[in-house]
């Protein structure tokens, strides 16, 4: 079974937004994008995000829908293939309208940073290591058995 996941966010000024993640190096399917939304590509085959209007976004739910500046309702956390990719595209972020979200966090084997779009959506930018993880899980393990 193949999945495709749309994630779904409200947006105050669809152009805005646009411009924004076009200025990131991302792209948009025309196909899923009008003046209510835009359909931004995160994988090609598999990961879209829906900018919507708010009142295109307000049809799907019966809940008030949150404002981002003032609330966290999702943090988005793309992956990325090394260090260096995570520091471009946080910087790019900030240099074309986002801010900061949180300090840079540096785990050894996994490093992100974080911004806000916008509109305040929270998403996050990390590298992982999984040879430096597995490493560090392991002497993790080792550790605690010799404790106990």
């Amino acid at each position: 079974m193949t999945t495709v996941i749309y994630i779904n966010l409200p947006v105050a000024d669809l152009n805005r937004s646009v411009a924004f993640f076009t200025a990131l190096g991302f792209s948009f399917e025309s196909q899923f994008t009008s003046d209510e939304a835009a359909c931004l590509i995160i994988d090609a085959d598999h990961i879209y995000v829906m900018l919507l209007t708010p009142e295109f976004f307000a049809r799907f739910t019966r809940k008030p829908v949150a404002d981002a500046a003032t609330s966290s309702e999702v943090i988005l956390a793309l992956s990325a293939d090394s260090r260096q990719d995570v520091d471009a595209l946080t910087e790019k972020a900030l240099s074309h309208g986002g801010s900061v979200s949180n300090a840079p966090e540096d785990q050894g084997y996994m490093y992100s940073r974080s911004f806000q779009d916008p509109d305040g959506h929270l998403w996050e930018v990390l590298y992982m290591d999984e040879v430096a993880m597995a490493e560090a899980m392991a002497q993790e393990r080792e550790s605690s058995s010799d404790v106990d």
